[in-house]
């Protein structure tokens, strides 16, 4: 099983509006494959801290739900409205092991 980890770097002022927005993508996450999604903010480290985590039963599946994402108009539209939000962001990747 994998973990993917999406952290991103809010702007000021502007989490509840991400988190809503991270709210409305999670069917699009769920249709690409994932087998579960979570929303976690910050309680210490950097303000503004958003982590929107997925776990997917293998890379290559991980890997396919990134080439498709794209090919939704719908979800283009989202990433549209949720990238604006954003100053910055990173990906990591774990395997799961218990």
């Amino acid at each position: 099983m994998i973990l993917a980890r999406n952290t991103f770097q809010v702007q000021f002022g502007k989490m509840k509006e991400a988190m809503a927005l991270a709210k409305e993508g999670e069917p699009f996450v769920m249709m690409q494959g994932a087998k579960s999604h979570r929303m976690l903010t910050d309680l210490t480290g950097t303000f503004y801290t958003l982590v929107l985590e997925e776990t997917y039963d293998s890379l290559s599946d991980l890997e396919k739900a990134i080439r498709e994402f794209p090919r939704n108009k719908d979800w283009e539209s989202w990433y549209r409205r949720f990238s604006v939000l954003v100053d910055s962001g990173r990906r990591e990747l774990y395997t799961i092991v218990q």
